[in-house]
């Protein structure tokens, strides 16, 4: 299996002239909006957005181009502008441990410097003339709008079947990866066929990547940097909650709803919870849906060229089943 390092540093050339022609994008006339943009470009994740961009780039071209920079550049507009506006919504004041756009600079600064990015990721499509990809990463923004309400309306009457549980994550997390693998596909193919296909395979490995997220939450292990029983607390309903709410005993279901409705805040009640999804074997189910989608995933690369980018793609979602945090 690849390591995380491994997987960077087939990529890292790309990332770093990436990074350069993010700040470009992201360059604007007012001080206030560099000093912001700049502030959020210093925090930046691990950045799998933009490999899995310019891995299936590599994969099916055997190397990047001007477009690809441009789709990896206009996904992470897109993104970062969702994620200031997540911010304002969510009354949140971090951000992956530092303080948020919104808590520095209040909420109209936030929302108007989510509406810059977005602009500018438009602009950045349109001067290029780069409809199909302003298409596919529009599509992915429309998504998780929709996967984000769709969450909402649900949590309120804890009603949520596997079947939902599957469409808002397909639509709040793995259409943005899904985006990622079609733009980059798009950028140096005009096959619609292939483009699809790894649309299909970003929006798998999206899958696989959110369910990870959740068996995380009924971890004991602080060193994920998430708090365990956040979902719970949050009442999220998640895959392994929502397994054993509709596998389990009369006593055990309402324990549950009891804890996640009433309970939600007390540490010992939602240990208890934590404890219950496991013993009824919610983990376990979670987990191998998790394999199997990740199988699927797999699959869908099978007629596309063998090469170093498509070994190291495969690693990256091996990653996504296995990683620690």
């Amino acid at each position: 299996m690849l390591s995380v390092k491994e997987i960077k540093s087939s990529v890292s050339d790309e990332m770093k002239v990436f990074e350069q022609k993010f700040k470009v994008a992201m360059a604007s006339d007012a001080p206030l909006l560099n000093k912001i943009t700049h502030y959020v470009i210093k925090r930046k994740g691990k950045q799998m957005r933009p490999m899995f961009v310019f891995l299936t780039a590599k994969m099916l071209n055997g190397e990047v181009n001007e477009k690809t920079y441009r789709a990896a550049s206009l996904i992470e507009l897109l993104h970062t502008a969702t994620l200031v506006h997540d911010d304002v919504v969510d009354d949140a004041n971090e951000r992956r441990g530092f303080f948020s756009v919104n808590a520095l600079w209040k909420n109209k600064i936030a929302v108007l410097v989510g509406d810059y990015l977005l602009s500018q990721g438009l602009l950045m499509s349109v001067e290029n003339e780069e409809f199909e990809l302003l298409k596919i990463v529009s599509q992915a923004v429309k998504e998780m709008s929709e996967g984000e309400l769709l969450q909402i309306e649900k949590s309120r009457k804890l009603d949520i079947t596997e079947e939902v549980y599957f469409e808002v994550i397909r639509k709040k997390t793995a259409s943005l990866i899904a985006a990622c693998c079609a733009g980059g596909a798009a950028s140096v193919s005009d096959d619609k066929e292939v483009v699809q296909t790894m649309k299909k395979f970003g929006e798998l490995v999206g899958l696989a990547f959110q369910i990870k997220d959740d068996i995380f939450d009924y971890g004991d292990d602080e060193s994920i940097g998430k708090p365990t029983g956040n979902d719970i607390r949050e009442q999220k309903m998640t895959l392994p909650l929502i397994y054993v709410l509709n596998n389990s005993d009369l006593e055990v279901k309402r324990t549950l709803m009891n804890i996640v409705k009433n309970h939600n805040e007390d540490k010992v009640q939602v240990k208890k919870a934590i404890k219950l999804v496991i013993e009824s074997g919610g983990i376990k189910y979670a987990h191998q849906k998790m394999i199997e989608i990740k199988t699927e995933a797999i699959a869908l690369l099978d007629n596309m060229p063998n090469n170093r980018a498509k070994e190291v793609l495969l690693g990256l979602v091996d990653y996504t089943v296995t990683r620690k945090k």
